[in-house]
């Protein structure tokens, strides 16, 4: 049965590029359709249908694909884009290391103007790169003091063209509340941290749509009548671990389920740096990704992540890695939209790869992993409204696949499992994006 319409089976099909004989992980549910072919023309796939019944013509380049699993790109929720100060090669680099890893889609977290321009040569095809969404220069406490300039600013996003505005720490309350009545007002996403000062209830409340790190979810477990005069920061809430009542967990699920807003952990993240438990040299030891990384971001995730241990505690930071997979599972399990985010490059998160680590934290608390999956491919279309553009292999979609040699369904370490990775209708093979990054470690080196 064909997928595309008005085809005639007895007419050759016209088209760039078609996998044949794939079975396909639509994503629009957990089944899997055996022995397909989908042909991919202009940027899009055009026809999705049996192999047997479809007939492609002769300039068709084809992909031999049988025994091989087609599922869509994948979303990074939570990723940093290169900035002014980066050379070319840089910018290039980061850019392709999210593609190596199947990471077709990215939501810009750490805004610069120079954004606009890079996702404008990918949209024409002079630079390579996955498809951008942009959040705007942070909105912190530290240059938005007022409500007045907070208003100003979130007006000038908006006709600026970001598509969301990122919110960070120390604003307070009414700056914060300023943020949301303005971005609701003229019509734009807000997203991102929770100021202390404003809390999780109340970031919820008023409309925030995504809460990235399960940012303020510990401090919302601190009963009212124990919680300290000024809240302790990022990495420090060990201060109020003996405070903690896991009792409170079902209400802030549900307090979360009822404002609609999305959940972007970056456990790993987490885990790796503000919670460290290991030395530096050793985390280098698990990441053989980061000899794609430029050293001098190396060095300082290694400074970090020693910092942070220096100054914390291992027993502590365990416990409070524990808690926030507590709450995640909890979110989970209580049908909270989460979105795969890694908050790359940061702290040994290296775009791409990061990911497929995140995933795997997920399947470590008891995700499915067809969840896992729906996480990074759907669920993320779902929450930019553009389920008609990605997130799914049919018919009309941006064709940024996957092409896998296991299947995710069965292990979801197999999602890193690649043949190889096309965007935007553009095939990367296998040996070619092992070339490619070889050339990086070289350049590195």
């Amino acid at each position: 049965m064909f997928v595309g319409c008005g085809v005639n089976r007895n007419v050759s099909v016209n088209g760039e590029i078609a996998f044949v004989n794939v079975s396909v992980l639509t994503m629009e549910d957990e089944r899997v359709l055996e022995h397909q072919t989908v042909v991919v023309d202009n940027g899009r796939i055009a026809l999705i249908g049996r192999t047997d019944e479809v007939t492609l013509a002769e300039d068709v380049e084809v992909i031999e694909a049988a025994g091989q699993y087609l599922m869509p790109g994948l979303t990074e929720m939570h990723g940093h884009l290169p900035n002014p100060q980066m050379s070319d090669t840089d910018v290039q680099n980061i850019l392709f290391l999210y593609l190596a890893k199947g990471v077709t889609t990215v939501r810009g977290m750490q805004g610069h103007p120079s954004q606009f321009d890079i996702r404008d040569q990918i949209t024409r095809g002079v630079l390579l790169g996955p498809n951008l969404y942009l959040a705007s220069v942070a909105i912190t406490g530290r240059r938005v003091s007022t409500p007045e300039l907070a208003e100003q600013l979130v007006r000038e996003y908006k006709v600026q063209g970001y598509d969301l505005v990122k919110v960070l720490e120390g604003l307070s309350r009414e700056t914060y509340d300023t943020v949301a009545r303005t971005a609701i007002e003229v019509g734009i996403p807000f997203a991102g941290h929770v100021p202390d000062r404003v809390g999780l209830l109340h970031a919820l409340s008023s409309g925030q749509i995504s809460i990235d790190h399960l940012d303020n979810y510990i401090e919302a477990l601190v009963p009212d009548a124990d919680q300290p005069e000024e809240w302790p920061g990022i990495g420090r809430e060990s201060v109020i671990l003996e405070s903690v009542d896991e009792s409170l967990i079902p209400d802030i699920v549900d307090a979360t389920l009822d404002a609609g807003a999305w959940v972007v952990p970056t456990m790993v993240l987490w885990e790796t740096g503000i919670l460290s438990t290991r030395p530096a040299m050793a985390v280098l030891s698990d990441r053989p990704e980061v000899q794609y990384v430029h050293p001098e971001m190396v060095n300082r995730w290694i400074q970090g992540v020693e910092s942070n241990l220096s100054n914390g505690d291992v027993e502590t930071n365990q416990r409070l890695a524990a808690l926030r997979r507590t709450v995640l599972r909890a979110l989970y399990k209580g049908g909270v939209n989460i979105a795969l985010g890694t908050d790359s490059p940061q702290t040994f998160s290296v775009p791409g790869f990061s990911v497929h680590r995140e995933m795997q934290l997920y399947a470590d608390i008891g995700m499915t992993p067809y969840d896992i999956l729906e996480i990074g491919t759907r669920k993320p279309a779902e929450y930019f409204g553009a389920t008609r553009e990605f997130g799914m292999v049919a018919v009309g979609r941006r064709a940024d696949l996957i092409l896998l040699t296991a299947n995710p369904l069965e292990d979801i370490a197999n999602a890193e499992e690649q043949a190889g990775v096309m965007v935007g209708g553009r095939w990367l093979s296998n040996k070619e994006i092992r070339q490619r990054l070889e050339a990086i470690a070289i350049h590195y080196g």
